[in-house]
Order: C-alpha cells, then sequence, then structure tokens
C-alpha cells in the first residue's frame, strides 16, 4: 500500500465532489442564517439566543450530514456504472487503497464543509452581538467532523454491495439509530421483557454509538465534557471508522467485475 497512490485517488475524488457544485450548500446555509436571524425575534423575543446558536450548529451537521450519505453511497457505485472502475483495479492500484482514497477524498471535502459553515456561523454569531463559548463551539464542530467522517465509513460500506438508493437508506438509518442509541437501550431496559432487552443491548454493541461525538448542547451552555471523556470519544469515533473502513475493503476485494 503506497500513500501516494492513496493521495491521487483522494485528490482525484476531492475535486469530483467540488464539481458537483457541493458547496452551493454553504449558500443555502448561510441564507437559512440569516433569515433565522430576521424571523426569531418576532417568534421567540426571549430566548432568541439560545434557539440561533442552537439553529446554527444543527444546521452545519445537517448539511454535513447530506453530504456524507448522499455522496458517499455514490462514490463506488458511481465508478462501477461508469466502468471506470475496470480501469483502475487493473492497475497498481489495490482495493485498499482506492477504498481508503476515496473516504480521505469526501473527508477533506467535508473538513472543508464543516470549517466554512463554521466561521459563516461565527462570524454571523458575532455580527448580531451574541454570547457564545468559542471553545466549545470549535471542539463540537470537531467532533462533528468526527462523526460525518463515521458516518461516510458507513455509507462506503452499504455503498460496495448495495444499490446507491439501498445504501442511503440503510445509511440514514444507522445515522438515526446511532444518535438514539442510548435511548434504545434505556427504552429496552424499562420494558422489563428479557428478549427486547438483549436485542436493545445488542444492537447498542453493534451500531455506532454517534451520541458520544454529539457535542452540541454542552457547546450551547459551554460545558464540555472532561478532558479524558473527550479523548476517549474521539478516540472511539477513530475506531470505529478504521473498523468500517477494513469491512469495506473486505467486502469490496471479494467482488468481481
Amino acid at each position: 500500500m503506497r500513500f501516494g497512490r492513496i493521495w491521487a485517488i483522494a485528490s482525484n475524488g476531492f475535486r469530483e465532489v467540488i464539481r458537483d457544485r457541493i458547496f452551493y450548500l454553504i449558500g443555502l446555509f448561510t441564507l437559512l442564517l440569516l433569515l433565522a436571524l430576521r424571523l426569531l425575534p418576532e417568534v421567540a423575543a426571549t430566548t432568541q439566543d439560545k434557539i440561533f446558536l442552537d439553529l446554527g450548529l444543527g444546521a452545519i451537521e445537517l448539511l454535513g450530514v447530506i453530504v456524507a450519505v448522499f455522496v458517499g453511497t455514490g462514490l463506488i457505485n458511481k465508478e462501477i456504472e461508469k466502468r471506470t472502475v475496470l480501469v483502475l483495479i487493473p492497475k497498481p492500484v489495490t482495493r485498499a487503497e482506492f477504498i481508503i482514497g476515496k473516504h480521505l477524498g469526501l473527508s477533506g471535502v467535508l473538513a472543508i464543509l464543516t470549517v466554512a459553515t463554521t466561521l459563516i456561523y461565527l462570524i454571523l454569531l458575532s455580527f448580531s452581538k451574541i454570547e457564545y463559548p468559542l471553545v466549545s463551539i470549535l471542539v463540537s464542530t470537531l467532533y462533528l467532523f468526527l462523526k460525518l467522517s463515521l458516518l461516510t465509513a458507513v455509507a462506503l460500506v452499504f455503498g460496495v454491495f448495495t444499490s446507491s438508493l439501498l445504501a442511503t437508506l440503510l445509511t440514514f438509518g444507522v445515522y438515526l439509530m446511532g444518535n438514539l442509541s442510548r435511548d434504545i437501550v434505556t427504552v429496552g431496559n424499562l420494558s422489563r421483557n428479557s428478549s427486547l432487552e438483549s436485542l436493545t443491548q445488542n444492537l447498542y454493541l453493534f451500531l455506532p454509538d454517534l451520541s458520544r461525538l454529539n457535542l452540541k448542547n454542552e457547546a450551547i451552555y459551554g460545558i464540555l465534557p472532561s478532558p479524558p471523556t473527550l479523548l476517549g470519544n474521539g478516540a472511539y469515533g477513530l475506531f470505529y471508522t478504521v473498523l468500517l473502513l477494513a469491512i469495506a475493503i473486505l467486502i469490496f476485494s471479494r467482488r468481481e467485475f
């Protein structure tokens, strides 16, 4: 495995996503926040600052999830449909390099998208003279990027063996259940049904616990978890991403073209 080949695939994937006009989403994001600044004083005069803080962070995540899911699930299928994979695979490019390069390329797009929307968000907060905990927001967006990178790996796993539509639905399902995994376990415990408890526990162990990487509420109130907890959650996100990429590589290596 050579980094040069991985970098070439990542760079090509990055440029391809940029050409798909993904960054028009940044303009949509800016318009949404400007509308919110205009309308919130009329509907929530006393809590508009907290609502805008929450809305901005939620919009950053939503845009990132849309890109990670819809683009990520089509990264491999698009190459297969265009038959370009038949040109790349016979060359001295391993399937592992192909998967890792695709993931890094889209992760680079998500990094720039997250940085750009966060910068716009902070500028609008400052312009509106809304007080905000800068460090907490920056840490929150860093962990959001880890979540989006993990979600991209989920999209690749499904994308290497299913259609783009089914992979999209499955990835959204993992995203929703991953954010609610702890609540699912709580519901299972409250049910006092041993079968349901076992099912929810197994789901929690199998699905990624995306709530570990969700710091939006903590960011709004400027209350972050302790450094050991942050490091542990960050390591969890990185480990799960690597594990998912390994699974995607294993599945893709067994495909015949």
